[in-house]
């Protein structure tokens, strides 16, 4: 039998009184295991309107009747169909990003779900499956895990959707898009990545939503996204904890 609300209220107040909750970021004792109130303040969270197609923010308001899309998703669509991104990529979020990313701070994963679970809302209620964008196993290697899946995985979970850890695969290895020109960056992943012949029964027909950390030009995620649908996949969104504020 699961605890009770009451019986898991109780166990938590004993938990922070045992070990009080630290700071991701290294600042004040938080009310709860997070950011520190100054932490909170620094990061720039992307709030309704946004973009259906990249989810970057809007700088007005363009009303019920007004475009839905940014002009450059308008005249330079992505592969994929829509995304969302919880925070801006800049220095307020980029710390604790990259911490998770680089230095084994897997324990950002929780704190990252929450932001996707309420930014990525409207694409989770459509979506039938959760995949995360793969590293290539040498990459794996030397990171240890793949970050995007830590997120995937409880998303997928706590959203109630099949989590496809295997559907997509990095089939070479790529050098970091880091510092690559947004051609670059298209190019570096270009069939860089697949659906293995095993694994498409659980891609087709399925909308899937594809989790990774950091949006910036969106070259990735359409490299992906491509794979997805060329193995049958019936539409890819995209969720990421952040995103550049512009793309090539």
């Amino acid at each position: 039998m699961k605890p009770g609300p009451r019986v898991r209220g109780f166990t938590r107040g004993l938990l922070d009184v045992v070990m009080p909750p630290v700071t991701l970021d290294g600042g004040a004792r938080p009310l709860a295991s997070g950011l520190s109130e100054a932490g909170w303040s620094r990061v720039t969270f992307l709030e309704d309107p946004v973009c259906d197609g990249c989810g970057a923010g809007f700088d007005y308001d363009p009303g019920p009747l007004g475009d839905e899309r940014c002009l450059t998703c308008q005249t330079k669509p992505h592969v994929f169909a829509r995304a969302r991104a919880a925070c801006v990529y800049d220095e307020g979020s980029r710390d604790l990003i990259l911490a998770f990313k680089h230095a084994d701070r897997l324990e950002h994963a929780p704190l990252f779900v929450r932001w996707l679970q309420r930014a990525a809302a409207p694409l989770l209620e459509e979506a039938d499956a959760v995949a995360p964008v793969p590293l290539h196993p040498v990459r794996l290697l030397t990171r240890r895990a793949n970050q995007a899946a830590e997120i995937a995985r409880p998303l997928a979970r706590t959203a109630g959707l099949a989590y496809l850890p295997d559907a997509l695969v990095r089939s070479r290895a790529t050098a970091s898009q880091g510092g690559k020109s947004g051609r670059g960056r298209r190019l570096n992943v270009k069939g860089a990545f697949a659906v293995p012949p095993a694994r498409a029964k659980e891609v087709k027909g399925r909308r899937i939503l594809l989790v990774d950390d950091v949006l910036t030009t969106g070259a990735t995620a359409d490299a992906c996204a491509r794979a997805l649908l060329a193995a049958g996949a019936r539409a890819v969104d995209v969720a990421v904890v952040a995103r550049v504020r512009s793309r090539d």
